[in-house]
């Protein structure tokens, strides 16, 4: 065990902005200790030198990925890594006792045949993609707690899912007519050196990208079939917006009851997510905006019925960094070791 009995983790990939969110939260929560920071390229420097403003608060160096070391030193493992090498990682550590929560896509689909028609790759896992749990603590809590291995959910299909489930599950939209239309900060494009992302490129521009075949697509429609209880097939187009932190999803759909009223939805939506502590649904003629859940692992959902169209609104608002990515993996790892779901995460957003 580690410092004071807390349980010792490893990031392996901690370089990237997902890698320094985890840091920064597990740093701050007060039942682990961070053991092991990994990667290829940045081996053998401080962590400090990649992100300065750390030096006063993290004096570990980046160390060579070696799977038997990290699993003798690490009860927990953090795979913060690009698609494609967590599944050439995740078996070891496995078989080595650790509890694995993966942040790429490898382990997001239940059938390793969607992944490899979207991501491509030689797999040899699906036994182990049968026993993984799908991060979404809000649809998938109990699953989650027993789980050795999570596959955290994108941040794009956080947004969109959370603001989807309870139309889905409780049958009141016909499920083809749903439409996503999400915005996205840069900082969702990773830290990489890429041109689009230039400020120079970004700055005073909205352009969409990935248009009818973004590979979130078949994420968010995986986990909609699932609530739904039959195939489901979503038009989804995610646009980058020149801000650094953020994701506001609108999702626009037909209602099978055109008379259901807007404090009925507020209704439903307060009861589905009423043990939902990081869902927070607003009150009628309120709509969120993305710096309200700024470095907070909050999803903030608004409401709106169309009786000209007979469809349903919803926008979801959420931190691509926290919620849509590193603050939902430690929610998961609290779960996973029978801690209160909102330990060592913040609540409160950086504002303004």
């Amino acid at each position: 065990m580690g410092n004071m009995g807390r349980v010792p983790v490893g990031i392996v990939g901690a370089s990237g902005y997902g890698g320094v969110q985890l840091v920064r939260l597990l740093k701050e929560h007060p039942g682990v200790e961070i053991v092991y920071l990994g990667g290829e390229s940045s081996a053998g420097k401080p962590f400090s030198d990649l992100y300065p403003h750390l030096s006063p608060f993290v004096d570990l160096k980046i160390e060579a990925i070696d799977l038997e070391e990290i699993a003798a030193r690490c009860q927990v493992v953090f795979l913060s890594l690009p698609n494609g090498l967590a599944y050439q990682m995740a078996p070891t550590l496995l078989a080595r006792g650790c509890k694995v929560l993966d942040l790429s896509a490898d382990y997001r689909f239940f059938d390793v045949n969607t992944y490899t028609s979207w991501y491509g790759g030689d797999r040899q896992d699906q036994e182990i993609v049968s026993k993984t749990v799908y991060g979404l603590p809000e649809l998938y809590r109990d699953r989650i707690a027993q789980a050795q291995l999570i596959g955290c959910p994108g941040c794009y299909p956080t947004a969109s899912l959370l603001a989807l489930a309870p139309l889905l599950k409780q049958g009141l939209i016909l499920p083809e007519t749903a439409i996503i239309d999400a915005k996205s900060g840069t900082s969702g494009g990773g830290r990489q050196a890429k041109v689009n992302m230039l400020l120079a490129e970004a700055d005073s521009s909205l352009g969409a990208y990935g248009v009818a075949r973004h590979r979130h697509t078949p994420e968010i429609e995986q986990i909609c079939s699932d609530l739904a209880g039959s195939e489901v097939t979503v038009q989804f187009t995610p646009h980058l917006i020149p801000m650094v932190r953020g994701i506001l999803a609108t999702v626009y759909a037909t209602m099978r009851d055109p008379g259901l009223q807007h404090k009925d939805l507020i209704t439903i939506y307060n009861a589905f997510y009423r043990n939902a502590p990081w869902v927070k649904v607003l009150s009628s003629g309120t709509y969120p905006q993305t710096k309200w859940a700024c470095g907070t692992n909050l999803c903030y959902i608004g409401l709106e019925v169309d009786s000209r169209t007979g469809r349903v609104i919803v926008l979801s608002a959420i931190d691509n960094l926290m919620k849509g990515q590193a603050g939902q993996a430690v929610q998961c790892l609290n779960l996973m070791m029978g801690w209160e779901e909102t330990l060592g995460l913040p609540q409160l957003s950086f504002y303004p």
